[in-house]
């Protein structure tokens, strides 16, 4: 392999520009050389910005994977695209990191794991939650047994009013839902990751699409069109495991609640719990008393790598660059991503049904 990895951005927005860009641009081991974006400008002004000497800029990405010099493709487009460019990179011959979630659909999704188990690539998906000091120090944590059998969880990601009103989030055909797909996907990825399980048994779910009809209503990013927002406002979900375990998913973009909490989790176990409420809290007993401890993750230098803090996206990024590099497996395998799809995808047809929806 070169001195540096040569990686291709197909999609130049809100996450290429807010995650993808700036974190690679942080290694010192890659260099971005193609940027493709079906409005070509936005292609251009991230080369401006982030593309190394002689970067080429395309509307079109089956051009760009033409390029047998470049080595990895980040997907960062709508939901709708991303396994049919996932799928042709793969076949192309690049590793791919695709933006979660994996898919639109279960099925495009276990599409994509079958072009990377027969391509030989390695393909990984965007879930940077895994990344954060808290995940990374919980998860330590759960291995060691703190926690015992982890047999009750709960995934946050509730928003009060914090509706994306810019692109297509709001469009149902091109992103396959709403908060549930968008941020909800974050929360159980990471919850799954935490519990090491992967093995749903029955997923039973509701969508809500109330507030989103509201004219003029109050958000973090302007007032939405009701007439535009296709996707449901708050949806919710309770998943038995094969072993017993129990998961409730909640989600929304906006609810009339106070309790904020976004790509979090609460595990409960045999021994002890925890949860990342207002920061990462450890409970259990101890001599016959409660106790409560809450982590500081600052101490012992926990935040920092090569003497600078580093975020949740720029590990991310150099963990998967390292996996390319060293021929390891990436932290998110596709297959644990595939069962993020398919959880969600039953919430969906669930609310949709009004049944349980069995995994067996």
């Amino acid at each position: 392999m070169a001195d540096k990895v040569r990686i291709g951005i197909i999609g130049c927005g809100g996450i290429a520009n807010g995650k993808h860009l700036p974190s690679l641009s942080r290694l010192s081991n890659v260099e971005i050389v193609a940027f493709c974006d079906i409005v070509e400008d936005r292609a251009h002004l991230a080369i401006k910005e982030y593309g190394a000497p002689g970067a080429k800029a395309y509307a079109d990405y089956t051009k760009l994977l033409a390029d047998a010099t470049i080595v990895v493709i980040h997907v960062c487009t709508p939901n709708i695209s991303h396994a049919e460019i996932t799928i042709a990179a793969l076949e192309a011959g690049k590793h791919v990191m695709c933006e979660k979630p994996m898919a639109k659909t279960a099925a495009d999704a276990r599409r994509m794991l079958a072009a990377a188990k027969k391509s030989g690539k390695k393909l990984t998906i965007g879930y940077q939650s895994r990344h954060r000091n808290d995940s990374q120090y919980l998860y330590s944590a759960v291995r060691r047994g703190d926690l015992g059998e982890i047999y009750y969880a709960k995934a946050h990601a509730i928003r009060r009013r914090a509706v994306p009103t810019w692109g297509v989030f709001l469009d149902e055909e091109k992103q396959g839902g709403g908060p549930l797909i968008d941020i909800g996907t974050h929360a159980l990825d990471l919850t799954l990751w935490l519990m090491d399980n992967y093995k749903p048994k029955l997923v039973v779910g509701t969508t809500y699409h109330k507030l989103s009809q509201k004219e003029n209503a109050a958000n973090a990013w302007g007032p939405w069109d009701p007439k535009k927002f296709t996707v449901e406002d708050s949806a919710f979900g309770f998943v038995t495991m094969q072993n017993g375990a129990s998961i409730v998913l909640e989600s929304s973009w906006a609810l009339n609640t106070l309790q904020v909490d976004e790509a979090k989790s609460t595990l409960c176990g045999t021994l002890g719990g925890a949860d990342m409420i207002g920061g990462l809290r450890l409970n259990g007993e101890d001599f016959g008393r409660l106790y409560e401890t809450k982590v500081d993750l600052q101490a012992g230098g926990a935040a920092f790598y090569e003497g600078k803090t580093e975020t949740d996206a720029d590990r991310e990024a150099r963990l998967w660059i390292e996996a390319v590099v060293n021929n390891t497996d990436p932290v998110v395998l596709p297959e644990q991503a595939l069962v993020v799809s398919e959880i969600l995808e039953a919430i969906y047809e669930s609310s949709r049904t009004g049944k349980a929806i069995s995994f067996e």
